[in-house]
């Protein structure tokens, strides 16, 4: 009989999967992909499940990560943390914060599990996960190997790993070792921490600013679906920001290190007319135009719709290409949006 995911996808998305797997520790997680590798059965490794939009019935077997574990070793200048993939994310910033280890303060209440965040190499305010990533543990499908990569062989980016390119469907991550220095220095200079002294602020405030402000603009996907930011905020080159710039004076823009800038994929859709439009039960949210939401009753293909004309509308007006952050699964694995 198939098994409902509405409840295991943040967007609220009603489709179901033939068979679902939970797993509670490491050894269940190995001996499960691994098995369902070697019958080439069609298999979904899930987190959260704040990063996938489901479009249809899923044919095949979800493995619900629940592993949990934080061990802490520490040294004269860092602290090692070791943390189970199925751990939450924010859960885990929390707990970093009552035992006074700071640094992933700027990343609290992005949704998910910890073994999803090298994948995406998430980010938010200044900070992302690869700056304090020090060891990826995965399990090799096709090889039947536990391996380790260091931060250097993850090969990270924007919202970028080897876990999406060349490991993409062959790694299971089955835990994550951080190394976050005993010397904090705060990441106040983006958007809303700017306010911020960074010689006298400490590393509740910058929590505190963070979940007020993540909680003021992203709507609880208890209330309203959704997987948080749905674009990856554009890169592009110095030449084409001050070209758009010239052009739209209030662009919001931040420069990269490699001479390229970051657009606010949310001012791009708000000033392209979007906010608040919808395709069924899909829609752009009213309020923060990077989100889209399930107003009740939406399908994964009205998300994919929506999704595909704030594409097409965004580079008719700015020639600026829009990417999806979650991924888009099919009957039997990852699709493009279409």
């Amino acid at each position: 009989m198939p098994i409902s995911l509405t409840s295991l996808n943040t967007f609220g998305l009603n489709q179901h999967c033939d068979s679902l797997v939970e797993v509670t520790n490491k050894d269940e997680l190995i001996k499960t992909s691994l098995m369902l590798y070697q019958q080439q059965q069609s298999m979904l490794i899930l987190g959260g499940g704040s990063n996938v939009v489901f479009t249809d019935d899923f044919q095949g077997t979800v493995v619900k990560v629940s592993t949990k574990g934080i061990t802490i070793n520490e040294v004269d200048d860092y602290y090692y943390l070791t943390i189970q993939a199925g751990e939450n994310w924010h859960q885990l910033v929390e707990y970093c914060l009552t035992k006074h280890i700071y640094g992933l303060e700027n990343m609290a209440l992005i949704p998910g599990t910890v073994g999803a965040a090298p994948i995406q190499n998430i980010g938010a305010y200044g900070v992302e996960f690869n700056r304090f990533c020090h060891k990826i543990e995965f399990l090799q499908l096709d090889t039947g190997d536990l391996v380790h990569y260091d931060n250097q062989q993850c090969e990270f980016g924007y919202r970028e790993s080897i876990f999406k390119q060349q490991l993409k469907n062959l790694a299971v991550i089955t835990e994550v070792t951080l190394k976050l220095p005993k010397k904090w220095e705060p990441v106040v200079n983006y958007g809303p921490l700017q306010h911020f002294d960074a010689m006298d602020v400490t590393a509740q405030q910058v929590f505190d600013c963070v979940c007020h402000v993540r909680q003021s603009k992203l709507p609880d996907p208890k209330v309203l679906g959704n997987v948080g930011s749905f674009f990856k905020n554009p890169v592009v080159s110095v030449v084409d920001y001050h070209s758009l710039k010239n052009r739209y004076e209030d662009l919001v823009g931040y420069r990269q290190v490699d001479d390229h800038y970051k657009l606010a994929a949310g001012w791009l859709i708000e000033h392209a007319g979007l906010k608040g439009i919808n395709i069924g039960g899909a829609a752009v949210h009213q309020d923060q135009a990077l989100v889209l939401v399930n107003l009740g009753q939406a399908t994964g293909d009205q998300v994919c719709q929506l999704a595909k004309h704030i594409i097409q509308t965004v580079f008719d007006k700015f020639a600026v290409t829009l990417q999806p952050e979650p991924r888009i699964m099919g009957s039997v694995g990852e699709i493009e949006v279409k």
